[in-house]
């Protein structure tokens, strides 16, 4: 068991990282003056310094195995292709084609609710946020660009949206993890969790049909010409992120097809190929550096006993079954905060859950649902999080930009709230 000072210096990057950049940045008057990369990296460098297990060169060693986990060079792989399709998509035209359609047969004061139901209708089809901000990202950003209308507030959108799927598709992996570390059905778990997140989601519509960030929507001459052809890459990437392929053979297929349509079309020459693909990596190649950096200084955390010490406190006062869920969702959202992986925080979490669940009386659905949707919450408003990171890195704004517009995730955190204090008593 650790001790009230191990634990808070197990925490402590965090609170660097957080530090750096909120205090630098009202120092300097301006939250966009510090790049995100450098308050990773202090954070970083402060997790090998001061979380000592050993040597020095032990604690690179640790800080080197969380960066290079499988999952995180899965995650690098997803933003190399996203990046690599999504200028190969901008430069062929099929984004100026989609922003095209989009405004041409959309009503301007429905654009904004017409994001968000069809990020949550492919996020529920396919069960991957990150697939659906992928496909869906580099199209907002020139929706955003041709409306003059605000870029965090539109891709707010597609994330708050994307999550609305990730939460309740049954071939996402947070609910698969949610209802096997549970012993639940999912049918069940899903009819708990729609009960939670139905109303934050419509809310959510109503915000985005009665309050508008937009601008003016008269199209260019150039955009008014809709080559129709060129909205088959998307078409490709949904419809086999719907049938199940995976992420990066998804994103692949976009590639190579936007590749052939371009040469095919004359949109661009043979050269441009190459030049695209470069530059689609060079996107990414910030949100690879704070993505490997978060993941090296939260492993650091994770060996110091960080989240040890998190969940010795949130269970230490547990009274009656109340106080047991909120300590499902709080462990939960502490493990989340600190892995910024939904579906490793529930799979760390779900045997503790289990055991409370027994203890308290606790339906497993209700568990389960807790579990995935406090996750989900924590993820979709974490900067540092894949889903925010992609976003930003695709629209080329700071992740911090987009937190404050993520209506829908901070709504599924309230519902989580009221459900519990205002669950009936067996």
């Amino acid at each position: 068991m650790l001790t009230h000072k191990k634990g808070l210096l197990a925490l402590s990057p965090i609170a660097v990282l957080l530090g750096v950049y909120l205090g630098g940045s009202l120092i300097a008057g301006n939250f966009y003056e510090i790049p995100i990369a450098v308050s990773f990296s202090c954070a970083a460098i402060y997790s090998i310094l001061v979380i000592r297990k050993g040597s020095l060169r032990n604690s690179i060693d640790i800080f080197s195995r969380g960066a290079a986990n499988a999952d995180v060079m899965y995650m690098i792989w997803i933003f190399c292709l996203a990046g690599v399709f999504a200028t190969a998509a901008k430069s062929m035209g099929a984004i100026d084609t989609c922003v095209a359609i989009t405004l041409k047969y959309l009503p301007g004061q429905f654009i904004p609710a017409g994001i968000f139901l069809a990020a949550c209708f492919i996020s529920l089809s396919i069960g991957t946020s990150v697939g659906t901000i992928a496909a869906l990202a580099p199209v907002v950003t020139e929706i955003a660009v041709q409306t003059s209308s605000s870029t965090a507030w539109l891709i707010a959108i597609v994330v708050g949206g994307a999550f609305f799927g990730d939460n309740l598709s049954f071939i996402s992996d947070t609910t698969i993890a949610a209802t096997q570390t549970q012993g639940c059905r999912m049918s069940d778990k899903f009819r708990t969790n729609l009960k939670i997140v139905l109303p934050a989601a419509i809310a959510t519509l109503c915000i985005y049909l009665f309050h508008h960030q937009t601008g003016s929507f008269q199209l260019s001459e150039e955009i008014t010409r809709i080559e129709w052809i060129k909205i088959l890459p998307y078409v490709l990437v949904i419809g086999l992120a719907v049938s199940g392929v995976n992420v990066l053979g998804v994103l692949l297929t976009g590639i190579i097809s936007t590749d052939i349509i371009a040469l095919a079309t004359g949109s661009f020459g043979g050269m441009r190929v190459f030049s695209s693909i470069g530059e689609g990596l060079q996107s990414m190649y910030e949100l690879i550096m704070v993505t490997l950096l978060a993941a090296g200084f939260m492993n650091c955390i994770r060996e110091a006993g960080g989240f040890d010490y998190l969940i010795q406190i949130i269970t230490s006062k547990i009274r009656g079954k109340r106080g047991a869920e909120f300590a499902i969702a709080g462990i939960t959202a502490a493990t989340n905060f600190c892995t910024a992986n939904n579906t490793i925080a529930i799979l760390t979490v779900g045997p503790i859950a289990k055991d409370l669940s027994s203890r308290y009386g606790i339906m497993p659905r209700k568990s389960a649902s807790i579990m995935d949707t406090i996750s989900c919450f924590v993820q979709g408003i974490l900067p540092y999080g894949i889903q925010v990171l992609m976003a930003a890195g695709l629209a080329n704004i700071s992740p911090v930009e987009i937190i404050p517009h993520l209506y829908y995730p901070f709504l599924i955190g309230l519902m989580v709230i009221i459900s519990i204090v205002f669950e009936k008593k067996a």
